[in-house]
């Protein structure tokens, strides 16, 4: 008797544990499968984009001072384009309209000025080909030709100081340009006498300078590249290219010649080297 008794605490004692599992595992499987909470009320879906704080405008840095002088744009209040690789010379031409006003690029001392056309297709003079021109010696010691003017500015001479942006001439196509648009032949080198024109008409690439005075650092000099080429080649280098003058046959009339026009004869007025600025490339 006492083992049937036994025998029956032993399955309800089972039976309990059995029960108490089965509901242990009802409650995790209710607890892993319990839907997600609502969002609260108030809020949709979809976040709304956050939106950006405004920014302070962009603060202007000047470009930076690369050397001491200031230079401008030698053709002042036109619409110019200009040449940005070398052809024949190392000089550029500026096309700019007829009458437009070339400029100093640099204060200085005007060094040369020719206000006689003396240019001619039968004789092709080197020392002619600018036409009228202006050079100056600038207080960085370079100098600056602006040739093919229809006039120079009256009352300009060799020795005369002038600043930054002063009229110096108006710019035309006469010279070799007569046939071509209105342009400033523009070209950079050091001081000479007349007599070696061909270091005049150029000798330091002057584009990247002009790129730098009309819309970048008007502080970017050609000074030091002056020096150097003026030490490498000498003061006074010989004529290497486009040297040669025609002579026109004996018993013809000059064919460039134009008719009720007269020549215009003339030295090239330069100025007296005792007054140039000291400061030399």
């Amino acid at each position: 008797m006492r083992s049937g008794l036994l025998g029956r605490w032993a399955a309800a004692a089972a039976a309990v544990t059995l029960a108490a599992g089965c509901a242990q595992s009802g409650e995790t499987t209710r607890a892993n499968t319990s839907p997600t909470s609502a969002a609260p009320s108030g809020e949709g879906a979809i976040p709304q984009q956050e939106q950006r704080p405004k920014g302070d405008d962009p603060v202007k840095v000047p470009p930076p001072k690369v050397s001491k002088y200031t230079y401008v744009f030698p053709v002042k209040d036109c619409r110019t384009t200009y040449q940005r690789k070398l052809l024949v010379l190392p000089k550029t031409t500026i096309w700019a309209a007829k009458g437009c006003a070339f400029v100093a690029p640099i204060d200085g001392v005007v060094d040369e000025v020719n206000t006689r056309n003396r240019w001619r297709p039968s004789t092709d003079r080197g020392a002619d080909r600018e036409g009228r021109f202006v050079t100056i010696v600038g207080e960085d010691g370079v100098r600056y030709l602006g040739g093919h003017l229809d006039s120079v500015t009256e009352g300009l001479a060799p020795g005369t100081r002038v600043k930054a942006g002063q009229e110096l001439g108006r710019v035309g196509n006469s010279g070799n340009a007569r046939n071509t648009a209105p342009n400033l032949y523009f070209a950079i080198s050091w001081k000479t006498g007349p007599a070696h024109w061909w270091v005049r008409r150029g000798m330091v690439r002057p584009w990247d300078y002009l790129d730098a005075w009309s819309t970048g650092n008007k502080t970017l000099s050609p000074r030091d590249a002056t020096r150097k080429l003026r030490r490498k080649l000498g003061e006074t280098p010989p004529c290497a290219v486009q040297c040669a003058s025609r002579k026109p046959p004996q018993g013809t009339k000059d064919p460039g010649k134009r008719p009720g026009k007269r020549s215009e004869p003339g030295p090239v007025l330069t100025v007296d080297p005792t007054v140039v600025p000291s400061t030399r490339p």
